[in-house]
């Protein structure tokens, strides 16, 4: 799809709509564009891509949340806004398409975003930082796995 190895956003688009036919993939692209194009320069070489892909996949614990964070923080300015994570949430559901089951209700983006505010941002000032980011999803992940060793004993 791309010879030069260089892609610009409106072709990632068009890539990344492929894997989701049923849905409206454009503004998940979009976001997932941005955070590839590290550099901000319009376009995501094929280094870009492998930088970010090898971090999703062979990263570190909190190389990956780095990058989930970056994702989610959309203005980049270090925070992640109620705004910001329903942007994400609304292009997310646009994504799975309208053929859900059980069909989703309109108000669901909303209410995951509160659940992400109440569990994250552990000073209640309305947006949630790096740290809280991080160990949020540490504590999650920690407290999975000792359900995990529950049940398995």
């Amino acid at each position: 799809e791309c010879p030069s190895g260089v892609v610009n956003e409106e072709t990632f688009k068009e890539i990344y709509s492929q894997f989701f036919p049923q849905g409206d993939s454009t503004t998940y692209a979009h976001f997932l564009f941005n955070a590839f194009d590290t550099d901000h320069n319009g376009a995501v070489s094929f280094e870009d891509f492998i930088k970010g892909l090898s971090i999703l996949l062979r990263g570190t614990v909190q190389e990956k949340l780095n990058w989930a964070f970056n994702l989610y923080d959309i203005n980049k300015d270090g925070y992640i806004t109620k705004e910001e994570m329903l942007d994400i949430m609304k292009a997310i559901y646009d994504m799975m398409g309208k053929c859900t089951y059980p069909v989703l209700k309109e108000d669901a983006p909303r209410q995951h975003v509160e659940t992400f505010f109440q569990k994250m941002d552990k000073n209640k000032d309305g947006v949630v930082t790096i740290d809280e980011f991080i160990e949020s999803c540490q504590k999650v992940s920690n407290d999975s796995k000792r359900t995990l060793l529950l049940f398995s004993s």
